[in-house]
């Protein structure tokens, strides 16, 4: 009796040893993970993504995208595919992968084809979406250390916006049991921006579905954020019952009652929570291009903030681990121009209809032995209003301060701005330089914005640039 018992208990000590290994082997990472509310590398090194979108699924020539924003600080990049249903197919996903670790990105991975499902007849559905990657399946395993799959952009519109727990465990389970170990993102309903809270309300929900618990959840936050505390409180939400989630876009304060960035960058950054702004070029909406015409050295107001402001991407944004950890040198420019493509749209955008008008020459001011110029041009119209933009580039010499001036002829006038203090006494208008874009680098330039209104005619007035 006594051996046998001996038996059963080493044989119990036997079991017992491989069921710790067996778990140790479940719960060792592949690559990019999911770990408490943080997301982390297969070493177990804390990433914080920092970066943009792009979309690459119209512009499949621009490919020097990648290496302009990772000069620019970026840790990641979210890319914009079709699945077919509606754009692409994208069947250059390997090549796509190649260009982000060339460049030392974190690559997001995005099928655009379900943005809105239930409100947009054209969009694709989760399912659709999960065949589109099953697809790529060869191009994405081995990766994981790299990328990122968010498996539908924005997949549910504002109708019946509950549907979207439902489909987006199926999602998630189909994924797993066809074999996907990656990092998987999911978006919210309500076009991203969860204003009815079904993501926050069922977050516990989809995350368990995850048989490896590998899943972060996403928010777009637009019009919806449009003061502190709604944003604070979402947040916080999350925060406190330890949900993984990231910011996967969002836009900025171009005019009262759009999203209010700067809280938002304050309190990702506070929180340690990632953020993907939308996006680097190519919208048929320009207020949210961060760079005019995929220019790296002709960034918007927008691209200005996000890059270079308070706890902005080169502020804040560190390099994968998996590529050394630091940051490398800034790649060099070509001259690669974007591909002729269809136009992207900016289904979560309150914005107004915009079109782009002629630009200003601009003038020049010399102050002591330093130089600025002023362009102005009108990059968006409407019956009875327009947004303007003035780009502030120093001469030779970097400088520490500027001062715009200029006189509408027909009446114009500036009803808001952003990235500028603006004065106005009748037709003249003054514009100074705010806390984080004063100083300008010799060659280098900054802008600024504003919306106006007009009657009759919007003719371009001349500027005069004084820099100190």
């Amino acid at each position: 009796m006594k051996r046998r018992l001996t038996i059963f208990g080493a044989a119990l000590v036997a079991v017992a040893a491989s069921f710790v290994v067996y778990a140790q082997e479940a719960s060792a990472a592949v690559g990019l993970h999911v770990s408490g509310r943080n997301i982390v590398e297969a070493n177990g090194q804390q990433f914080i993504m920092r970066g943009v979108n792009h979309p690459h699924v119209w512009y499949t020539g621009n490919t020097q995208a990648f290496a302009d924003v990772k000069a620019l600080g970026a840790n990641t990049v979210r890319v914009v595919l079709g699945s077919g249903k509606r754009w692409g197919p994208s069947n250059d996903v390997a090549n796509v992968i190649s260009l982000c670790k060339a460049n030392k990105l974190i690559c997001v991975l995005e099928v655009h084809d379900t943005t809105g499902y239930g409100e947009d007849g054209a969009a694709a559905t989760l399912d659709e979406a999960v065949n589109y990657w099953i697809s790529q399946k060869a191009n994405l395993v081995g990766q994981e250390s790299y990328i990122s799959i968010n498996i539908g952009n924005e997949p549910i519109g504002n109708n019946n916006p509950q549907q979207w727990t439902a489909a987006t465990v199926a999602a998630i389970q189909k994924m797993r049991s066809n074999g996907f170990q990656h990092l998987l993102m999911v978006d919210a309903p309500n076009w991203g921006q969860d204003w009815q809270n079904v993501m926050r309300d069922n977050a516990q929900t989809v995350l368990d579905a995850d048989t490896q618990k590998n899943t972060v959840l996403s928010i777009h936050m637009y019009a919806v954020y449009a003061n502190a505390q709604t944003i604070i409180d979402y947040l916080d939400r999350f925060q406190n019952n330890n949900w993984p989630l990231v910011i996967g876009e969002f836009g900025w304060q171009f005019q009262s009652g759009e999203v209010d960035h700067e809280t938002l960058l304050a309190q990702a950054d506070a929180r340690g929570l990632g953020y993907i702004g939308w996006s680097w070029s190519g919208n048929t909406d320009p207020i949210l291009d961060m760079a005019t015409s995929f220019n790296p050295n002709q960034l918007t107001t927008w691209g200005q903030r996000i890059f270079n402001g308070a706890h902005g991407i080169k502020a804040t944004a560190k390099q994968a681990s998996v590529y050394g950890g630091t940051t490398s040198p800034s790649p060099s420019r070509s001259s690669a121009s974007p591909s002729v493509s269809p136009s992207a749209s900016r289904s979560a955008s309150t914005s107004p209809s915009a079109s782009r008008s002629a630009s200003a020459s601009p003038s020049q001011s010399q102050g002591g032995t330093k130089a600025c110029t002023a362009a102005y041009s009108v990059v968006g119209s409407w019956p009875g209003g327009f947004q303007g933009q003035v780009t502030v580039t120093a001469g030779g010499q970097s400088i520490a301060g500027w001062t715009v001036k200029w006189t509408y002829a027909n009446g114009q006038a500036v009803t808001s701005f952003w990235s500028a203090n603006i004065t106005s006494s009748g037709a003249n208008v003054t514009a100074t330089n705010v806390d984080y874009n004063g100083t300008v680098g010799a060659g280098q330039s900054t802008s600024f914005g504003f919306l106006g209104s007009y009657a009759g005619t919007n003719s371009v007035p001349t500027l005069t640039c004084t820099a100190r």
